[in-house]
C-alpha cells in the first residue's frame, strides 16, 4: 500500500458513532493555511498561560465513573459496517477505549455488545499489561474473553511468558492455560532460554489483589527442576499478600537438620500475621507466631514461639514479646501506654535459639526487659507510672548481675512555658521502689525518692551566648535493711551552678575551588558542685558518662541519680566549622576541649579511681562530609603526660554510587581493646560499567565485614560472601562467624537464591537479615525504587 495513501478513522462514543476520515481533517488544513500565514506575518502578540486542567485520562488508574463515559476510536486502512451497530476494520486494525489498546490485522467490533474479535498478529495493551496472540474475543469494557496462542508481559514485574490460552474473566482476573512464567528478559538468540521459568497446568492472575496461583507446577533453574508445586502463590507487585513465604533450610550439630516454613496472612491493610513452623530433627517441633498491627492511636506487635518436649533439654521451651505504642482518651486528657515485654522459659534460651533472634533481637540477650509505662502529657507539665521488671538469664561459666526493677516508678515533671523575664525552669519530682535479689546485689532494695529544680537565664545574641544556671538536688532513701554502717534511711541535698558560655565569629572563604562560610566558636563552661559524703549510698541506677566532646560540657559525671559529683571544673573548647555558601551544608567541623579541675574528686563509684590531675587529657573532634560520596569521623582522648591517647576512634566511609560503599574504622581504648573494624559492598566484575552494562551476563558483588582484635590477634566478627546479579535472579553465599562470649561464638554458612518478582529460596537462614545488619549501607541488590506508570508502556 503506498505510504500517501489516507487512513480512514472512526470514532465511536457510546450511542453515536461517527466516521472523520483522514481526508477530511487534511482539508481542514489547507483551508486554515492561509490564515496561519497571516498570523505569520503580522506582529505577534502574547499569548495568555495556558490554563491546566485535570484529566481522567491522565491519571493511573480511571476512575469507574469516568471509565462508562469513555469513547471508542478505531483505525484501519479500511472501514465498512453500519452505524451503530458494527465495523470491520481490515489492515492495520487499531482499537482504542479507555486504558486498552487492540490492534491486529483484521477486527470487527460490535457497538451493542462492545465486542470486538480481532485475528492475526493481534496486540493488548491493557493499562500497561501487554498480550500478543492469534486470535482473540473480548468485551472490550468488561475485558472478558479469550485469547488464543498468546504470550504475556506484565509492567510492574516485567513478568512474561507463553500460554496456550488466556480467558479473560474481567478487568482484574484472568486465567493463563499451560503457562510459563518468569521475570528473565529476552535477548536476540534463537535458542534462548530463561533461567528459571515456573511451568504450570494454569496460572490464575488477580491484578485487584496483585497475586498469582499457579497449579500443577514446576519451578526449574538452568534447565533442572528444583522444586516441583501443586499449588502456589506468589506476587504480582511488591504489595503484601496471604501465602506461603520462602522455606529455609538449615543444618548443625546442635538442632541437626532444621525445615523452616512461614506463612503470612495479610488479615487487613492494618493488620497482618507470620505464622511458622519448624521442624530440627535432633530436638523436635517449633512453632511460633507475630502478629502486627496499626491504627490510628496505637501500634504494636506480638509474638510468640513455642516448642513442647524439646530433647536438647528434655523441657518445654517458649518464648514471647509484647511491643504496644499508643494514647488513650481520657477525661484529663491524653494518656500514652507503652509496653515492652520478653520473657523466655530458661536461661539457655539465648543460647540454644539464636535463629529466633533474626525476629527478636532481644532473645540473643541475656537481660530481658517486661517494661510498662503509662504517662499524661499537659500543657506544662508530664506525669508517669513506670514498672520495669528484668529477667536476667545467668551462666554458672560468667554470672552477671542483675539490674535492679523499677516496682514502680513514678514521676512528674514541670517545665512551664511562659515563665516570663527570658527565665527557664524545670521541676522534677520522682520516687521509685527499686527491687532485686539481695544476694548477687549486695545491697538492699529501697524506696527511693527525690525532687530536683533547675532555673536558668539564657542572654542571646546573634554573635554570643551566656547561660547562667542553678539547680538544687534533694533525695531520701528508705531502705529494706540496715547499711554497713547501720543506716536504714538517708538523705542528700545538692546544689549546682554552672555557667555556660560562647562567642561565634563567622568570615567567608574558599577552599579547593569552594565557596564557604567559616566559624570559630570558642566555648567556656564552669561547673561547681559542693562535696557531700555519698560513699555509704548503694547505687541502683546510676553509671559514669562516657568522656567525649558533648559530656565534657556537662554538670554532672554520672547518669541516675545516686551519685552527684563535687565538680569544681571550667571547660575550654574551640570549634571550627566550614559550611557550604550556596547549600548550607556542613562540610567539615573540628573541635577540641579540655577540662581544668580546681579541686581533687572526691565522690566516686565503687571501684572507681578519683581524678586528681589539674587538667584532664584532650579531646579532639573531627567529621569532614566535603562531598556526598566521602566521610570521615574521628575522635581522639589524648594524655598529655603520657603523650599517648587513651582512646581514638578514626572512621571513614566512600559511597560513590548504589551497590557501591566501603567503611573502615579503627578503634583503640588503651589497656581494654583495639580493633579495626571494615565493611563493604562492592562488585568486582566491571566495577566502574553502569548498573545497566554491568547486568549484561551478571554481575558479581563482593560483601563483608571483619572485626579484627589486633590485641589479641584474632577475627573477633566475620561475615564475608558473594553476591551474583543476573538479568532475573539473584545469588547469596555468606559465611557468617559472629561472637557470642568471650569464649565461645557462632558459625553459619548461608545461601539463597532470589527469582527476582516471584520467591527466595534459603538455606541455613536468610543471608540478606546477615548482610543489612552487619554491612554499614548494603544495599539489598534490585531493590525497587520507583512504581512503573502505564504510560512509560503506552503503545
Amino acid at each position: 500500500m503506498p505510504a500517501s495513501r489516507p487512513q480512514p478513522r472512526r470514532r465511536l462514543p457510546p450511542g453515536q458513532p461517527a466516521v472523520r476520515p483522514l481526508v477530511w481533517w487534511m482539508a481542514l488544513a489547507w483551508a486554515s493555511l492561509p490564515a496561519l500565514a497571516n498570523a505569520q506575518s503580522a506582529e505577534q502578540e502574547p499569548l495568555p498561560a495556558p490554563v491546566l486542567r485535570p484529566s481522567p485520562m491522565l491519571q493511573e488508574k480511571i476512575p469507574e465513573a469516568a471509565r462508562n463515559l469513555q469513547p471508542a476510536y478505531v483505525f484501519g486502512d479500511s472501514i465498512s459496517g453500519q452505524a451503530d451497530v458494527r465495523a470491520v476494520i481490515e489492515g492495520n486494525a487499531e482499537l482504542r477505549r479507555s486504558d486498552t489498546i487492540v490492534r491486529a490485522n483484521r477486527m470487527e467490533y460490535t457497538v451493542a455488545d462492545d465486542r470486538v474479535q480481532a485475528e492475526g498478529q493481534v496486540h493488548i495493551n491493557r493499562a500497561g499489561n501487554v498480550f500478543d496472540g492469534n486470535r482473540l474475543d473480548l468485551e472490550v469494557e468488561a475485558f472478558r474473553g479469550n485469547f488464543t496462542d498468546a504470550n504475556y508481559r506484565f509492567l510492574a514485574t516485567q513478568a512474561h511468558g507463553d500460554a496456550s490460552e488466556v480467558e479473560f474473566l474481567d478487568r482484574e482476573r484472568s486465567i493463563i492455560h499451560n503457562a510459563t512464567y518468569t521475570t528473565c528478559q529476552r535477548d536476540n538468540e534463537a535458542s534462548w532460554e530463561p533461567d528459571w521459568v515456573l511451568k504450570a497446568r494454569s496460572i490464575h492472575l488477580d491484578q485487584g489483589t496483585q497475586v498469582g496461583y499457579a497449579r500443577g507446577a514446576k519451578l526449574q533453574f538452568k534447565g533442572v527442576t528444583v522444586l516441583p508445586i501443586p499449588v502456589v502463590s506468589f506476587p504480582l507487585s511488591d504489595q503484601r499478600k496471604s501465602g506461603l513465604l520462602p522455606l529455609t533450610i538449615g543444618l548443625d550439630n546442635v538442632s541437626g537438620f532444621e525445615y523452616t516454613q512461614p506463612y503470612y496472612w495479610n488479615i487487613a491493610p492494618n493488620r497482618d500475621a507470620t505464622l511458622s513452623s519448624t521442624l530440627m530433627t535432633k530436638r523436635g517441633v517449633n512453632v511460633g507466631g507475630e502478629f502486627r498491627y496499626l491504627e490510628p492511636t496505637y501500634q504494636g506487635k506480638l509474638r510468640l514461639d513455642y516448642m513442647p518436649g524439646d530433647r536438647l533439654r528434655d523441657r518445654d521451651r517458649w518464648a514471647y514479646g509484647v511491643l504496644h505504642q499508643g494514647t488513650i482518651a481520657s477525661p484529663f486528657g491524653a494518656l500514652g501506654l507503652n509496653l515492652n515485654l520478653n520473657r523466655v522459659s530458661d536461661d539457655n534460651y539465648w543460647r540454644d535459639f539464636t535463629r529466633r533472634g533474626e525476629t527478636n533481637r532481644l532473645l540473643n540477650s541475656r537481660l530481658l526487659p517486661s517494661d510498662a509505662t503509662l504517662g499524661w502529657s499537659g500543657q506544662d507539665s508530664t506525669l508517669m507510672l513506670r514498672t520495669l521488671k528484668w529477667q536476667t538469664l545467668q551462666d554458672v561459666a560468667s554470672p552477671i548481675t542483675p539490674p535492679y526493677d523499677r516496682m514502680p516508678q513514678l514521676q512528674w515533671r514541670y517545665t512551664p512555658l511562659n515563665l516570663g523575664h527570658g527565665l527557664d525552669m524545670t521541676v522534677e519530682a520522682d520516687t521509685t521502689r527499686f527491687e532485686a535479689d539481695p544476694t548477687l546485689t549486695g545491697q538492699p532494695n529501697a524506696q527511693r525518692s527525690y525532687l530536683s529544680a533547675e532555673i536558668s537565664r539564657p542572654f542571646l545574641s546573634p554573635g554570643a551566648f551566656f547561660t547562667p544556671k542553678l539547680k538544687l538536688h534533694a533525695s531520701q532513701y528508705d531502705f529494706d535493711g540496715a547499711l554497713s554502717n547501720g543506716m536504714t534511711s538517708a538523705a542528700r541535698t545538692l546544689p549546682t551552678l554552672s555557667l555556660d558560655s560562647g562567642l561565634v565569629f563567622e568570615r567567608e572563604t574558599q577552599l579547593f575551588g569552594r565557596n564557604l562560610l567559616q566559624t570559630l566558636e570558642p566555648r567556656a563552661f564552669y561547673t561547681y558542685t559542693p562535696y557531700r559524703d555519698q560513699s555509704m549510698l548503694p547505687v541502683y541506677d546510676t553509671g559514669l558518662n562516657d568522656f567525649n566532646l558533648a559530656t565534657i560540657y556537662s554538670e554532672n559525671s554520672y547518669s541516675g541519680h545516686d551519685r552527684f559529683a563535687d565538680n569544681n571544673l571550667l571547660t575550654l573548647g574551640l570549634t571550627t566549622r566550614l559550611i557550604d555558601a550556596d547549600t548550607g551544608a556542613e562540610s567539615a567541623r573540628f573541635g577540641v576541649a579540655q577540662r581544668v579541675r580546681f579541686s581533687d574528686q572526691r565522690v566516686t563509684l565503687p571501684g572507681e579511681v578519683p581524678a586528681t590531675d589539674r587538667l584532664s587529657d584532650i579531646l579532639f573532634g573531627a567529621s569532614i562530609n566535603w562531598t556526598p560520596q566521602w566521610a570521615l569521623d574521628a575522635a581522639v582522648q589524648y594524655n598529655r603526660e603520657t603523650a599517648h591517647s587513651e582512646r581514638t576512634t578514626v572512621a571513614a566511609r566512600y559511597s560513590p554510587g548504589n551497590y557501591r560503599t566501603i567503611s573502615a574504622a579503627y578503634r583503640l581504648q588503651r589497656g581494654t581493646s583495639e580493633q579495626v573494624d571494615v565493611g563493604w559492598q562492592w562488585p568486582i566484575r566491571n566495577p566502574w560499567a553502569s548498573e545497566d552494562k554491568g547486568r549484561e551476563g551478571g554481575r558479581w558483588y563482593s560483601v563483608g565485614r571483619l572485626n579484627y582484635s589486633l590485641q589479641d590477634r584474632k577475627l573477633v566478627d566475620t561475615v564475608v560472601g558473594f553476591e551474583y546479579d543476573s538479568c532475573c535472579w539473584v545469588g547469596r553465599v555468606v559465611l557468617e562467624r559472629l561472637q557470642s562470649s568471650v569464649t565461645t561464638s557462632n558459625t553459619r554458612l548461608l545461601f539463597q537464591v532470589e527469582f527476582v518478582g516471584f520467591s527466595r529460596l534459603s538455606l541455613g537462614a536468610n543471608p540478606l537479615q546477615s548482610l543489612k545488619d552487619n554491612i554499614p549501607r548494603y544495599q539489598p541488590l534490585r531493590q525497587t525504587t520507583t512504581v512503573p506508570s502505564r504510560f512509560s508502556n503506552y503503545d
